[in-house]
Formats: structure tokens, C-alpha cells, sequence
């Protein structure tokens, strides 16, 4: 069958599927199911990075704590602390496995401390590398403090340069 292309929004009430066909035998496996509730089986080979930016599932942490790999993998960590607070992101290794990163995953991490009355400190831990950028732009990039109050949100990106470790950034 020929390619087709749109101009304008595809729609289906029934989902879309992605597929391959055997070239020998002719059989048919779906690759990957596009619907109501979608799940997608591989794309390691097209690279391709699908954030969630909705975060249903939150992590509370409300004092000085090494975050768990489950945590940060939620995307969204909040802190209500009357006091200073810490954070230290998991190991490379097991925030990896994780989320199955490979080279080139992507990871926002959000912390909410608007309902917070002290600063939230982040803090990398083994495989964790602060970007080289925060090193030169400080204040910014390189501020890995969350005030407290209305002004308290931060998101950071971790972005993997292997299975095992990570470069982290604060993105605004």
C-alpha cells in the first residue's frame, strides 16, 4: 500500500496501530496501539521521548531525604517542610532502571514548594552529574535551591548519557 498524508487532524474511534509485516511469511505484529488507553511496545530504535506533563501521581518528601528512583521517576516531588530541606536524587543505576533509560532519555523532574516555609535544596548523587551549564550560569541553572511560597517551583531535566548516569540541569 502507498504512503497517504494529511493536511489537518487524523481521527479514528477506534485507535490506530503501528505494524510490521514479515516479508517471508506475510504475518502481521502489531508494534504498537494508539487509543483510549495507549501503550506503546517499542521505540527504542526511533528514539523517540514522550513526557507526561499531567503528573497524576505526586511524591511527597517533607525532609531531608535521599529520594527514591520511584520518586523521581513520578516527575512531580512537592515539600510542605517547616524546615530546610535536602534531596538527594537517586543513583544513576537505579533511577535508570527505573524509568528504562538508555542514552538520550529525557527525564522533567518538577518540585513543588509553594506549600513549603523553607527552601528545598536538591542534591545529585552517584552517575549524577550537574551540567556543566549550571556551573556557568549561576543563579539559574546552576541554582538547585526551591524558595518557599508562591514562587516555589522549580524543574530540573535529567537527561541520560547512559543507562547508569545522568546529567541534571534546573530548566526554570
Amino acid at each position: 500500500m502507498a504512503n497517504t498524508t494529511f493536511n489537518g487532524p487524523v481521527r479514528s474511534q477506534n485507535g490506530f496501530q503501528s505494524i510490521t509485516k514479515s516479508a517471508t511469511t506475510g504475518a502481521v505484529t502489531v508494534t504498537g496501539t494508539f487509543g483510549a488507553s495507549t501503550s506503546v511496545t517499542d521505540l527504542t530504535t526511533t528514539n523517540l521521548v514522550f513526557t507526561d506533563q499531567n503528573h497524576p501521581t505526586k511524591a511527597a518528601i517533607n525532609a531531608t531525604a535521599t529520594a527514591t528512583a520511584a520518586q523521581v521517576a513520578t516527575g512531580y516531588i512537592t515539600s510542605t517542610s517547616a524546615a530546610a530541606t535536602t534531596i538527594t536524587l537517586p543513583t544513576g543505576t537505579s533511577l535508570g532502571a527505573a524509568v528504562g533509560a538508555t542514552q538520550g532519555t529525557v527525564l522533567d523532574l518538577y518540585v513543588d514548594n509553594t506549600a513549603g516555609a523553607n527552601t528545598v535544596t536538591i542534591a545529585v548523587a552517584t552517575n549524577g552529574i550537574l551540567s556543566s551549564a549550571a556551573a556557568d550560569t549561576p543563579g539559574s541553572f546552576g541554582d538547585l535551591t526551591v524558595a518557599s511560597g508562591a514562587t516555589g517551583l522549580a524543574r530540573f531535566t535529567i537527561m541520560f548519557s547512559s543507562a547508569t548516569a545522568y546529567v541534571f540541569t534546573r530548566t526554570a
